[in-house]
């Protein structure tokens, strides 16, 4: 039988994050081969994952990487069961090295990371949902985590000439879009790319609001589009009090920056997460 030595046990768990008896057992069965012992472990784990894949992941944190001098980014939200794992330094990192990873390979296949954390923390963790963005023609990519972790931006901001992308105005600029987005909660750039479905729900919840009861039906008409105008105004980005003037669109301040760098600026996508959120 090998000699098993509070070292060698030592090493395993440094390698591992496993329990101590969990890893004098792993290097008997492996008979003190270590590497043997990380298989036996990572196996265990992975039932372990099995197990605990029923109970809710319902807390968590939202993750973001830009590589590449701002030219690709990724967001992740990765869930966990209790508020006391998302505040673990352990489980932050692990986000962000999951978002790193999405934002260098949109292909990359993250469930031996999940369940390497599983056996590693002992809650169910869950890869939520992730996404990447990455700049067509001249632009830049930014990210924001909002304190906390629950809430986190990915923005794109397009140019047409090259040498705007390293303008410090230009960089601020996309700084405070993903600033916007996560204060204001957009849910659309603009007008025309609001979904249908959602301005018909908003003309009929206009429809049934006590300010068009007993009205004639010209009015109605009236005040509903008014509500629905309302609505928009605070739905779509551009539309949106600047959020560091309120006075002033965000569309008037990318068009004054625009013209501060002789550009024609654009906010060409955005991606917005919170944790638990529908989608």
């Amino acid at each position: 039988m090998a000699d098993i030595t509070p070292a060698l046990v030592g090493k395993l768990r440094e390698m591992t994050s496993a329990g101590l008896m969990d890893c004098k057992n792993a290097l008997v069965e492996a008979g003190g081969n270590l590497d043997g012992a990380v298989d036996i472990l990572r196996k265990k784990g992975q039932a372990s994952a099995a197990k605990k894949a029923g109970r809710e992941a319902k807390d968590g944190l939202i993750a973001q990487a830009v590589l590449n001098g701002g030219q690709v980014g990724a967001l992740v939200e990765v869930n966990c069961e209790t508020d006391f794992v998302a505040r673990n330094e352990d489980f932050k990192a692990f986000c962000n090295e999951l978002a790193a990873k999405v934002a260098a390979n949109p292909a990359v296949d993250l469930e031996a990371d999940r369940v390497a954390a599983v056996a590693k923390i002992g809650e169910n963790i869950q890869i939520r949902r992730q996404q990447r963005l990455e700049v067509t023609g001249s632009g830049l990519v930014a990210a924001y985590i909002h304190t906390g972790g629950k809430v986190g931006v990915l923005v794109e901001v397009g140019s047409t000439k090259p040498e705007t992308v390293t303008s410090e105005d230009f960089k601020q600029l996309v700084r405070d879009i993903t600033l916007q987005i996560v204060a204001a909660s957009p849910i659309a750039i603009s007008r025309d790319s609001v979904p249908a479905s959602v301005i018909e729900k908003e003309r009929e919840i206009a429809g049934q609001s006590e300010a068009v009861k007993n009205k004639p039906p010209q009015a109605v008409a009236k005040i509903i589009e008014g509500k629905v105008g309302k609505f928009l105004e605070t739905a779509c980005l551009l539309e949106q009090g600047f959020v560091k003037n309120p006075d002033l669109k965000v569309e008037a301040h990318i068009a004054s920056v625009g013209k501060a760098l002789n550009d024609s600026l654009v906010v060409r996508r955005f991606l917005r997460f919170q944790v638990g959120e529908a989608i």
